[in-house]
């Protein structure tokens, strides 16, 4: 059963972590607090300082101008028990981009580097790769609380009921076990739970949330290991994303994340975002840091 004291509706997380109280703002920078909901462990999730970083970021643009990439590094784990500072740079605003370079600090040092641009839509050229095809509906597939809820621990607790996207696997899950099949794939569907009414910027600092919990997956798919290996060290290296099209969090997208190399404790997961419909709206990249066991001996 569901801890009592984790929210009613879980997207509720997500909307209190895309609110950030604005600090001070000038010509040249303008300065946020960001804010980590309660939770049960003591360093923030990646994929939230750098929601809001980008959310940070979007409040220094007009609207017209639009998210299409960003690019950035993991420097040191946040503390969840303070607020994060976030100081945006405006670099540059040009003819059609605008280009922000965000650095969010706790106790003084910095925990992540971030830089990321906005561009006018224009007409142009257009292609994308194909969604895959043959993937199980995600009406077909169980959500996470009916695969770890019923366990009697904090992290499967989390897992099931205290993540603001409803996460199903087109593959069987490695939560608790390796994968039957070692392959450098792992696919999953994922939207909000409720609809979360924000600019089309915001979505995109969603969506970058959203892409860091599973991207890791492929490789650890590919090597026959699960989340509960013992002794295991991992971690986001850096991360980078690639807005091409507009989607809706609260209808279903397909991630679909491959594995092309891991070497030197460091594997590389890059991923596809897709609508159900086919429409590829982001490409994303991640490299982290694997550290097992059977190679610290």
């Amino acid at each position: 059963m569901a801890n009592t004291s984790y929210p009613d509706d879980p997207t509720d997380i997500l909307r209190d972590v895309l609110q950030l109280e604005r600090v001070d703002a000038d010509e040249d920078s303008s300065l946020f607090k960001g804010f980590t909901p309660t939770q049960t462990r003591g360093q923030v999730f990646g994929g939230q300082v750098m929601a809001q970083s980008l959310v940070a970021a979007s409040h220094s643009v007009e609207p017209d101008r639009l998210l299409h990439s960003m690019h950035c590094y993991f420097i040191r784990p946040g503390d969840a028990s303070v607020p994060l500072n976030i100081k945006v740079d405006h670099h540059r605003d040009g003819r059609s981009f605008s280009v922000r370079h965000v650095e969010v600090t706790q106790h003084n040092k910095v925990i992540l580097s971030l830089t990321c641009s906005f561009q006018l839509e224009a007409d142009g050229v257009a292609h994308q790769e194909p969604m895959p095809e043959g993937i199980p509906m995600p009406d077909d597939l169980p959500p996470i609380s009916s695969l770890v809820g019923m366990i009697d621990d904090p992290a499967a607790q989390d897992l099931a009921y205290n993540r603001p996207f409803d996460i199903r696997y087109a593959y069987e899950p490695i939560f608790l076990r390796p994968g039957s099949e070692k392959v450098n794939r792992n696919i999953v569907w994922m939207k909000t739970f409720t609809p979360v009414e924000v600019s089309r910027n915001v979505a995109g600092a969603a969506l970058a949330y959203v892409s860091d919990y599973t991207l890791l997956e492929s490789i650890l798919r590919n090597h026959g290991v699960s989340w509960i290996e013992p002794k295991k060290s991992i971690a986001s290296l850096d991360h980078a994303m690639w807005f091409h099209r507009p989607f809706n969090l609260d209808e279903w997208l397909l991630f679909v994340q491959e594995s092309p190399s891991a070497q030197s404790a460091r594997g590389l997961g890059m991923g596809r975002i897709y609508t159900i419909t086919g429409d590829l709206v982001a490409t994303v990249a991640q490299e982290g840091m694997i550290r097992l066991p059977q190679f610290d001996q």
